[in-house]
Protein backbone atom coordinates (compact mmCIF):
# COMPACT_ATOMS: atom_id res chain seq x y z
CA UNK A 1 0.00 0.00 0.00
CA UNK A 2 1.45 3.28 -0.86
CA UNK A 3 0.55 7.24 0.43
CA UNK A 4 1.00 10.23 -1.44
CA UNK A 5 4.30 11.72 -0.44
CA UNK A 6 5.29 15.68 0.42
CA UNK A 7 8.48 17.43 0.59
CA UNK A 8 8.50 17.62 3.97
CA UNK A 9 7.89 14.56 4.92
CA UNK A 10 10.73 12.99 2.44
CA UNK A 11 13.45 15.43 4.31
CA UNK A 12 11.98 14.37 7.79
CA UNK A 13 11.91 10.18 6.63
CA UNK A 14 15.60 11.00 5.17
CA UNK A 15 16.79 13.15 8.07
CA UNK A 16 15.41 10.66 10.78
CA UNK A 17 17.20 7.40 8.58
CA UNK A 18 20.50 8.94 8.24
CA UNK A 19 20.43 9.89 12.03
CA UNK A 20 23.28 7.74 13.65
CA UNK A 21 22.04 8.95 17.03
CA UNK A 22 18.15 7.35 16.43
CA UNK A 23 17.97 3.97 17.99
CA UNK A 24 17.58 1.66 15.37
CA UNK A 25 13.69 1.11 15.29
CA UNK A 26 13.62 4.47 14.94
CA UNK A 27 15.72 4.47 11.88
CA UNK A 28 13.31 1.70 10.44
CA UNK A 29 10.15 3.27 10.97
CA UNK A 30 11.46 6.10 8.22
CA UNK A 31 13.14 3.33 6.15
CA UNK A 32 9.57 1.66 6.12
CA UNK A 33 7.57 4.90 5.59
CA UNK A 34 10.17 6.09 2.90
CA UNK A 35 9.01 2.25 1.33
CA UNK A 36 5.40 2.70 1.55
CA UNK A 37 5.53 7.00 -0.44
CA UNK A 38 4.70 6.98 -3.73
CA UNK A 39 6.27 8.98 -6.76
CA UNK A 40 9.90 9.63 -7.64
CA UNK A 41 10.57 11.22 -4.48
CA UNK A 42 10.70 8.83 -1.99
CA UNK A 43 12.77 6.34 -4.31
CA UNK A 44 15.49 8.89 -5.13
CA UNK A 45 15.76 9.90 -1.67
CA UNK A 46 15.95 6.34 -1.06
CA UNK A 47 18.98 5.72 -3.24
CA UNK A 48 20.11 8.94 -2.31
CA UNK A 49 20.50 7.31 1.44
CA UNK A 50 22.80 4.40 -0.11
CA UNK A 51 24.81 6.59 -1.35
CA UNK A 52 25.51 8.72 1.47
CA UNK A 53 25.47 5.42 3.71
CA UNK A 54 28.02 3.59 1.65
CA UNK A 55 30.59 6.66 0.55
CA UNK A 56 30.15 8.79 3.25
CA UNK A 57 33.51 9.71 4.74
CA UNK A 58 32.24 7.52 8.23
CA UNK A 59 30.12 4.61 7.34
CA UNK A 60 27.03 3.90 9.13
CA UNK A 61 27.88 1.02 11.53
CA UNK A 62 24.39 -0.87 10.66
CA UNK A 63 24.65 -3.67 8.32
CA UNK A 64 21.22 -4.46 8.98
CA UNK A 65 19.35 -1.08 8.44
CA UNK A 66 21.24 -1.11 4.99
CA UNK A 67 20.32 -4.46 4.22
CA UNK A 68 16.72 -3.61 4.68
CA UNK A 69 16.81 -0.57 2.40
CA UNK A 70 18.95 -2.97 -0.38
CA UNK A 71 15.36 -5.16 0.42
CA UNK A 72 13.06 -1.95 0.12
CA UNK A 73 14.51 -0.86 -2.93
CA UNK A 74 13.90 -4.58 -4.32
CA UNK A 75 10.78 -4.21 -3.17
CA UNK A 76 9.53 -1.28 -5.13
CA UNK A 77 10.55 -2.95 -8.34
CA UNK A 78 11.81 0.53 -9.69
CA UNK A 79 14.32 0.07 -12.06
CA UNK A 80 16.12 3.14 -11.17
CA UNK A 81 17.57 1.71 -8.43
CA UNK A 82 19.37 -0.52 -10.34
CA UNK A 83 22.71 1.28 -10.85
CA UNK A 84 22.86 1.92 -6.56
CA UNK A 85 22.05 -1.96 -6.07
CA UNK A 86 24.94 -2.58 -8.51
CA UNK A 87 26.89 -0.45 -6.72
CA UNK A 88 26.49 -2.36 -2.98
CA UNK A 89 26.65 -5.73 -4.81
CA UNK A 90 30.26 -5.21 -6.10
CA UNK A 91 31.67 -3.61 -3.18
CA UNK A 92 33.35 -6.54 -1.59
CA UNK A 93 34.10 -4.08 1.84
CA UNK A 94 30.59 -4.40 2.55
CA UNK A 95 28.93 -7.02 4.60
CA UNK A 96 27.40 -10.08 2.90
CA UNK A 97 24.08 -9.87 3.98
CA UNK A 98 24.10 -6.49 2.45
CA UNK A 99 25.80 -7.67 -1.47
CA UNK A 100 23.04 -10.55 -0.50
CA UNK A 101 20.04 -8.52 -0.79
CA UNK A 102 21.26 -5.74 -3.30
CA UNK A 103 21.34 -9.05 -5.63
CA UNK A 104 18.07 -10.47 -4.81
CA UNK A 105 16.82 -6.65 -5.24
CA UNK A 106 17.91 -6.70 -8.96
CA UNK A 107 16.02 -9.84 -9.49
CA UNK A 108 13.27 -8.61 -7.80
CA UNK A 109 13.64 -5.34 -10.03
CA UNK A 110 13.51 -8.28 -13.10
CA UNK A 111 15.17 -5.93 -15.49
CA UNK A 112 17.15 -8.30 -18.12
CA UNK A 113 20.23 -5.95 -18.20
CA UNK A 114 20.60 -7.09 -14.52
CA UNK A 115 21.39 -10.50 -15.74
CA UNK A 116 24.69 -9.66 -16.85
CA UNK A 117 25.69 -8.01 -13.46
CA UNK A 118 24.29 -10.69 -11.35
CA UNK A 119 26.93 -13.65 -13.49
CA UNK A 120 29.79 -10.94 -12.97
CA UNK A 121 28.94 -11.13 -9.04
CA UNK A 122 28.33 -14.70 -9.45
CA UNK A 123 31.66 -15.18 -10.67
CA UNK A 124 33.45 -12.71 -8.85
CA UNK A 125 31.72 -13.04 -5.04
CA UNK A 126 33.78 -15.27 -2.72
CA UNK A 127 30.35 -15.27 -0.71
CA UNK A 128 28.20 -18.46 -0.97
CA UNK A 129 25.57 -16.59 0.14
CA UNK A 130 25.60 -14.18 -2.24
CA UNK A 131 26.92 -16.51 -5.22
CA UNK A 132 23.24 -18.18 -4.18
CA UNK A 133 21.57 -15.38 -4.40
CA UNK A 134 22.45 -14.20 -7.91
CA UNK A 135 21.93 -17.33 -9.02
CA UNK A 136 18.37 -16.92 -7.73
CA UNK A 137 18.12 -13.61 -8.80
CA UNK A 138 19.40 -14.57 -12.38
CA UNK A 139 16.79 -17.45 -13.14
CA UNK A 140 13.78 -15.40 -11.59
CA UNK A 141 14.88 -12.72 -13.78
CA UNK A 142 14.98 -15.60 -17.51
CA UNK A 143 11.52 -16.49 -15.81
CA UNK A 144 9.83 -13.35 -16.20
CA UNK A 145 11.08 -13.38 -20.06
CA UNK A 146 7.70 -13.54 -22.29
CA UNK A 147 5.76 -12.39 -19.85
CA UNK A 148 3.95 -9.24 -20.30
CA UNK A 149 3.14 -6.41 -17.31
CA UNK A 150 -0.33 -7.67 -16.87
CA UNK A 151 0.48 -11.63 -16.54
CA UNK A 152 3.43 -11.10 -14.29
CA UNK A 153 0.58 -8.42 -12.08
CA UNK A 154 -1.08 -11.37 -11.89
CA UNK A 155 0.94 -13.68 -11.11
CA UNK A 156 2.32 -11.47 -8.18
CA UNK A 157 -1.04 -10.18 -6.38
CA UNK A 158 -2.44 -13.56 -6.85
CA UNK A 159 -0.05 -14.56 -3.82
CA UNK A 160 -1.10 -14.18 -0.26
CA UNK A 161 1.60 -12.40 1.09
CA UNK A 162 2.52 -8.97 -0.21
CA UNK A 163 6.53 -9.31 -1.05
CA UNK A 164 7.94 -9.85 -3.93
CA UNK A 165 9.55 -13.66 -3.55
CA UNK A 166 12.94 -14.52 -4.89
CA UNK A 167 11.53 -17.39 -6.93
CA UNK A 168 7.86 -17.83 -7.79
CA UNK A 169 6.13 -20.61 -5.78
CA UNK A 170 5.92 -24.34 -7.48
CA UNK A 171 2.07 -25.15 -8.69
CA UNK A 172 -0.57 -25.55 -5.76
CA UNK A 173 -1.51 -28.51 -7.34
CA UNK A 174 1.25 -30.82 -6.36
CA UNK A 175 1.34 -31.94 -2.53
CA UNK A 176 2.98 -31.28 0.72
CA UNK A 177 4.28 -34.38 0.85
CA UNK A 178 6.10 -33.81 -2.87
CA UNK A 179 7.03 -29.96 -2.27
CA UNK A 180 8.42 -31.33 1.02
CA UNK A 181 10.80 -33.68 -1.10
CA UNK A 182 11.86 -31.38 -3.29
CA UNK A 183 12.53 -28.66 -0.39
CA UNK A 184 15.03 -30.97 1.58
CA UNK A 185 16.98 -33.05 -0.96
CA UNK A 186 20.12 -31.17 -1.05
CA UNK A 187 21.00 -32.51 -4.29
CA UNK A 188 17.74 -30.46 -6.25
CA UNK A 189 18.96 -26.53 -7.53
CA UNK A 190 18.28 -23.50 -5.23
CA UNK A 191 15.98 -22.06 -7.42
CA UNK A 192 13.04 -25.63 -7.45
CA UNK A 193 13.84 -25.47 -3.13
CA UNK A 194 12.67 -21.74 -2.72
CA UNK A 195 9.85 -22.98 -5.46
CA UNK A 196 9.04 -25.05 -2.96
CA UNK A 197 9.30 -23.48 0.37
CA UNK A 198 6.73 -20.46 -1.19
CA UNK A 199 4.53 -23.09 -2.37
CA UNK A 200 4.21 -25.00 1.24
CA UNK A 201 3.81 -21.07 2.53
CA UNK A 202 1.06 -20.49 0.41
CA UNK A 203 -0.40 -24.18 1.30
CA UNK A 204 -0.43 -23.52 5.06
CA UNK A 205 -1.61 -25.92 7.51
CA UNK A 206 0.11 -28.30 10.15
CA UNK A 207 2.07 -30.71 7.51
CA UNK A 208 3.24 -27.44 5.42
CA UNK A 209 4.75 -25.90 8.37
CA UNK A 210 6.40 -28.97 9.57
CA UNK A 211 8.10 -29.21 5.90
CA UNK A 212 8.93 -25.48 6.33
CA UNK A 213 10.65 -25.93 10.10
CA UNK A 214 12.71 -29.33 8.42
CA UNK A 215 14.42 -26.97 6.25
CA UNK A 216 15.90 -24.84 9.14
CA UNK A 217 18.52 -27.97 8.73
CA UNK A 218 19.46 -27.38 5.15
CA UNK A 219 23.08 -26.90 4.44
CA UNK A 220 22.78 -23.48 2.62
CA UNK A 221 22.59 -20.26 5.26
CA UNK A 222 20.95 -18.66 2.54
CA UNK A 223 17.89 -21.05 2.58
CA UNK A 224 17.70 -21.18 6.21
CA UNK A 225 17.41 -17.46 6.10
CA UNK A 226 14.35 -17.64 3.89
CA UNK A 227 13.01 -20.40 5.62
CA UNK A 228 13.10 -18.23 9.13
CA UNK A 229 11.83 -15.69 6.94
CA UNK A 230 8.49 -17.71 5.97
CA UNK A 231 8.16 -19.22 9.20
CA UNK A 232 7.88 -15.15 10.43
CA UNK A 233 5.43 -14.67 7.30
CA UNK A 234 3.22 -17.49 8.46
CA UNK A 235 3.07 -16.63 12.51
CA UNK A 236 2.72 -20.35 13.77
CA UNK A 237 3.03 -20.91 17.31
CA UNK A 238 4.29 -24.38 16.12
CA UNK A 239 7.52 -22.89 14.90
CA UNK A 240 8.62 -20.98 17.73
CA UNK A 241 10.69 -23.74 19.14
CA UNK A 242 12.32 -23.95 16.31
CA UNK A 243 13.31 -20.56 15.58
CA UNK A 244 14.24 -20.11 19.19
CA UNK A 245 16.80 -22.67 18.77
CA UNK A 246 18.17 -20.87 15.65
CA UNK A 247 18.54 -17.38 17.38
CA UNK A 248 20.55 -19.31 20.80
CA UNK A 249 22.96 -20.86 18.43
CA UNK A 250 25.97 -18.20 18.52
CA UNK A 251 27.79 -20.68 15.50
CA UNK A 252 24.87 -19.90 12.68
CA UNK A 253 24.95 -17.48 10.39
CA UNK A 254 23.99 -14.12 11.75
CA UNK A 255 21.39 -13.55 8.74
CA UNK A 256 19.18 -16.80 9.39
CA UNK A 257 19.71 -15.71 13.41
CA UNK A 258 18.45 -11.84 12.17
CA UNK A 259 15.73 -13.68 10.35
CA UNK A 260 15.12 -16.12 13.35
CA UNK A 261 14.82 -12.65 16.03
CA UNK A 262 12.08 -11.01 13.49
CA UNK A 263 9.94 -14.54 12.84
CA UNK A 264 9.61 -14.14 16.81
CA UNK A 265 8.28 -11.13 16.78
CA UNK A 266 5.85 -12.10 14.48
CA UNK A 267 4.92 -14.81 16.26
CA UNK A 268 5.34 -13.13 19.25
CA UNK A 269 4.19 -15.35 22.25
CA UNK A 270 5.35 -14.80 25.78
CA UNK A 271 8.57 -17.16 25.51
CA UNK A 272 9.23 -15.22 21.58
CA UNK A 273 9.42 -12.23 23.32
CA UNK A 274 11.29 -12.97 26.50
CA UNK A 275 14.21 -14.60 24.41
CA UNK A 276 13.86 -11.03 22.02
CA UNK A 277 14.80 -9.34 25.27
CA UNK A 278 17.38 -11.37 26.19
CA UNK A 279 19.11 -11.56 23.13
CA UNK A 280 18.69 -7.51 22.33
CA UNK A 281 22.39 -7.54 24.53
CA UNK A 282 23.98 -10.64 20.99
CA UNK A 283 27.49 -9.21 20.84
CA UNK A 284 26.28 -9.45 16.92
CA UNK A 285 25.08 -6.32 16.09
CA UNK A 286 22.78 -7.51 12.94
CA UNK A 287 20.96 -9.99 15.57
CA UNK A 288 20.59 -7.55 18.85
CA UNK A 289 19.09 -5.08 16.54
CA UNK A 290 17.05 -7.70 15.04
CA UNK A 291 15.58 -8.11 18.56
CA UNK A 292 15.59 -4.63 19.29
CA UNK A 293 13.42 -3.61 16.27
CA UNK A 294 11.09 -6.92 16.61
CA UNK A 295 10.73 -5.87 19.95
CA UNK A 296 9.58 -2.14 18.95
CA UNK A 297 7.51 -2.85 16.17
CA UNK A 298 5.33 -5.42 18.61
CA UNK A 299 5.51 -2.51 20.97
CA UNK A 300 3.82 -0.59 18.63
CA UNK A 301 1.13 -3.01 17.62
CA UNK A 302 0.44 -3.85 20.90
CA UNK A 303 -0.93 -0.53 21.57
CA UNK A 304 -2.61 0.08 18.99
CA UNK A 305 -0.48 2.21 16.67
CA UNK A 306 1.10 2.09 13.57
CA UNK A 307 4.92 1.62 13.27
CA UNK A 308 5.98 3.75 10.46
CA UNK A 309 5.18 7.72 10.71
CA UNK A 310 2.14 8.88 9.17
CA UNK A 311 0.21 6.13 10.13
CA UNK A 312 1.20 3.77 7.53
CA UNK A 313 0.70 -0.07 6.80
CA UNK A 314 3.13 -2.09 7.94
CA UNK A 315 5.12 -3.90 4.86
CA UNK A 316 7.29 -7.71 4.95
CA UNK A 317 10.42 -7.11 7.05
CA UNK A 318 13.31 -9.29 5.46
Amino acid sequence: MTFESSPEKEVFLCERLLDQSQPIAERFRALFSLRNLKGAGPRNALICVFFIYFYAATRDSSNLLAHEAAFALGQMQDTEAAPALENILFDLSLHPIVRHEAAEALGAIGFESNVPVLKKSLESDPAPEVQETCQLAIRRIEEQKGIGDESKSAVEVGSPFMSIDPAKPASLSSSVDHLREVLLNEKNAMYERYAALFALRNHGGNGAVDAIVAALGARSALLRHEVAYVLGQLQDKAASVALSDVLRNMYEHPMVRHEAAEALGSIADNESVALLEEFAKDPEPIVSQSCEVALSMLEYERSGKSFEYFFMDTPQVH
